[in-house]
C-alpha cells in the first residue's frame, strides 16, 4: 500500500535529478520502524512515483516559480508519534535534495502524509511481495 507521488512543475528538472530523489524517498521510506521494530512500508510495496504537471501556473505567474508537492499513503494503524516520524524524515530527505538549488530558486514544497480509514476498495495483484516476504 506504501505509495510516494510526486507532483512538480516541468521547470525543476533541468534544476535537480528528480529520480535521484526517487531513490532516496524510497529507500528512507524502508528505513522507517514502528514501536515494534517492524517496517512500516513494507519493501514490496513501496514505490515513489514523479510526474511533472503538463499544465501549471504557480503564484502570481510573474516569476519561473516552482513547486513540488509530494504525497506519502500510509496504511491504517500506525500511531501519530510513527506518522511524524516518517513525516519528518522524508521531509529532510526533500531539504537535503533541494539544498543545493533552494536559495537560489523560487520553489514551493509540500509533502503531505495521508491514511487511508475511508477505503472502500484496496485490491493488490503484485509479484513483488512474494520476493521480499520470506
Amino acid at each position: 500500500m506504501p505509495h510516494c507521488v510526486i507532483l512538480y512543475t516541468p521547470n525543476v528538472e533541468p534544476k535537480t535529478d528528480m529520480g535521484a530523489l526517487c531513490r532516496r524517498l524510497a529507500d528512507t521510506m524502508l528505513t522507517v520502524l514502528d514501536e515494534q521494530g517492524r517496517q512500516v512500508f513494507p519493501t514490496g510495496g513501496t514505490r515513489v512515483l514523479a510526474y511533472p504537471a503538463a499544465h501549471y501556473a504557480v503564484a502570481d505567474g510573474k516569476g519561473d516559480y516552482a513547486f513540488v508537492y509530494i504525497n506519502v499513503r500510509m496504511g491504517t494503524g500506525r500511531s501519530q508519534a510513527v506518522q511524524k516520524d516518517a513525516g519528518d524524515r522524508l521531509l529532510q530527505v526533500v531539504k537535503d535534495h533541494f539544498a543545493p538549488i533552494f536559495d537560489r530558486e523560487r520553489i514551493g514544497i509540500t509533502l503531505q502524509i495521508d491514511e487511508s480509514p475511508g477505503q472502500v476498495y484496496d485490491a493488490k495483484h503484485s509479484s513483488l511481495h512474494p520476493l521480499f516476504n520470506k
